[in-house]
């Protein structure tokens, strides 16, 4: 669209004249002047933020992905821990029977060993893989049981699992600990 300006300039001789020269511009509206453009300096500083704005996304993508990932490796460790400790906890120990020449309560299943510690109880350690959906390497857990007296009337054990395992993406070592008591069977 094009603005149209004109003016009127009289002849300066004649003052009573009324003859007028038109003079005539053309101005195209509506176009920018060359200042009010952006400068190099300041859409580099558009292109800084965009940039830490959009690494700040994909870092806290990232971030996520791996704390889910490490606690679906938690998770099912702790589950592999459960397991063994429910399989101590469910051996048969009734309080009612004698042993040859132990007394009463003495029926325990689970024998009682001396510890790698030094301490009375037993232990052992199942070495297996965690069961998660997984590509590449399998995770490998072991988990280390430990079953202790804790007194002898009544008659009270105490149960421990520790399941190690190793992070897949940093290589760390985590444990894994479930603490639980046990007593004798009750007489129905």
């Amino acid at each position: 669209m094009l603005k149209t300006i004109i003016w009127c300039a009289r002849d300066a001789i004649s003052e009573n004249s009324n003859s007028c020269i038109m003079v005539v511009h053309f101005k195209q509206a509506g176009k920018r002047n060359a200042v009010t453009a952006f400068t190099l300096l300041e859409v580099m500083i558009g292109f800084v933020i965009f940039g830490l704005a959009t690494t700040g996304m994909i870092y806290g993508y990232v971030e996520a992905n791996r704390m889910a990932e490490w606690s679906s490796q938690s998770l099912a460790a702790m589950s592999y821990g459960s397991q063994g400790m429910e399989q101590m906890r469910s051996a048969q120990w009734c309080a009612e029977e004698y042993s040859t020449g132990n007394g009463q309560g003495t029926t325990d299943v689970l024998p009682m060993t001396n510890q790698p510690d030094g301490t009375w109880g037993f232990w052992t350690n199942q070495v297996d893989t965690l069961d998660i959906p997984t590509t590449g390497n399998l995770i490998n857990v072991t988990d280390y049981l430990y079953v202790t007296s804790i007194s002898t009337n009544p008659p009270l054990r105490r149960i421990v699992s520790q399941v190690v395992w190793t992070f897949r993406l940093t290589g760390k070592l985590f444990t894994n600990t479930a603490v639980t008591l046990r007593a004798p069977d009750q007489l129905q």
